[in-house]
């Protein structure tokens, strides 16, 4: 098969790529490289700062157009797979609906769907916008306002957001959580799939006996702080850290690029990531397949979704529950002679569920289904 990934994120149509290739397909990444993350790409569309900056822009769109026709598949990231306002992208969208077989969506960020799910009172317990009945703290939050999240409100998302998913042939998740808000607008047209994590590249090391000193680690992206509950969690941390001087470490970094983020995780032992999700990000796996814990997003409905019946090695954090998160640090910490075996464990669940075969085993599954 013939694909084109149209846009990015933390790596996931670059690693869905690199396999197809390895699996004999031929794919194409056009993208920003997830901005600060810098991921490869084939087509670099990277936008720099300014008038001109958005001049060049549009320019190295326009270029490249002709390189991205004739796909059996093009899979797009998110209605707004472009650093462009809607209406432009919508003409963008419409070029490569024209001039390729099939299009596709990568549900795999906030988007119209996955927001009106988080606000119908039902779908979720708890979400980035809602906790329970109550808004989160990332909606009375400056980052909000900086994301022009009212935007979802407006009309003109939501006539954008009609026009890709009237043009669509399917979508694909990567979280439950996407997954389910997805499956009653499109019903059979989507598909779960899952992060896709190269394993191979992921060196597993694993812990021999009990650590003398826990190491804790976490990554802070700048602006999503608040929206991913790394600001809680950090909180959390630091907490343990001064109940625990003498035998807990703190690593910290922020924005950094893919390849140095996964070097600097190596020689730590948990990691924590993504308080509002039901479901470990790609964060938590790519630490997970090399042999961290992760203190993460795990609820029963996410194991239910990918048949998980025996190896539940996440540790789930409620952003519900006061406390939840400072005991099951507590718990770690005075446990240490247990993260061997979870070691072991977190990097069997990744090859199970989320190594680069087997998820994209599933998009060619799923697409093969829409050429058919």
């Amino acid at each position: 098969m013939k694909i084109l990934f149209a846009g990015d994120a933390s790596n996931m149509h670059n690693c869905l790529a690199h396999q197809l290739r390895e699996m004999g397909h031929e794919a194409t990444v056009a993208s920003d490289g997830s901005r600060w993350m810098d991921t490869p790409r084939d087509i670099n569309l990277q936008r720099r700062p300014g008038f001109v900056g958005s001049i060049r822009y549009l320019m190295d769109i326009q270029r490249a157009l002709p390189q991205m026709s004739g796909y059996d598949i093009v899979e797009i990231a998110s209605p707004i797979f472009l650093r462009l306002k809607p209406h432009r992208i919508a003409k963008v969208f419409d070029y490569l609906k024209a001039n390729n077989k099939r299009i596709v969506l990568s549900a795999l960020a906030t988007d119209m769907v996955y927001y009106d799910a988080c606000h119908d009172g039902h779908t979720f317990r708890y979400n980035d916008y809602m906790l329970g009945a109550e808004p989160s703290p990332y909606v009375s939050s400056s980052e909000y306002i900086a994301q022009q999240q009212d935007n979802w409100k407006q009309p003109f998302m939501r006539e954008h957001s009609d026009h890709i998913l009237g043009g669509i042939d399917g979508a694909v998740a990567c979280l439950y959580e996407y997954f389910v808000a997805y499956k009653p607008v499109l019903g059979n047209r989507v598909a779960y799939a899952g992060i896709p994590v190269n394993t191979q590249s992921l060196e597993f090391r694993p812990l021999e006996q009990a650590p003398d000193k826990l190491r804790l680690f976490i990554g802070i992206q700048r602006d999503r702080h608040v929206i991913k509950g790394t600001d809680r969690l950090l909180a959390a941390m630091k907490r343990i850290h001064d109940r625990y001087p003498g035998i807990t470490e703190l690593e910290v970094v922020e924005n950094l690029p893919y390849d140095e983020y996964t070097r600097r995780m190596r020689d730590s032992h948990v990691i924590l990531d993504q308080l509002y999700s039901y479901t470990p990000g790609t964060n938590a796996l790519i630490a997970m397949a090399q042999g961290l814990v992760a203190v993460s997003g795990a609820e029963p409905e996410y194991y239910d979704l990918i048949g998980e019946t025996v190896n539940k090695p996440i540790i789930n954090v409620s952003p519900l529950v006061e406390g939840d998160i400072d005991q099951k640090l507590s718990w770690l910490v005075e446990h240490r002679e247990q993260l061997p075996q979870m070691a072991r464990a977190s990097r069997a669940f990744v090859e199970k569920h989320n190594a680069a075969p087997v998820v994209a085993q599933r998009y060619l599954d799923f697409w093969k289904s829409l050429l058919d």
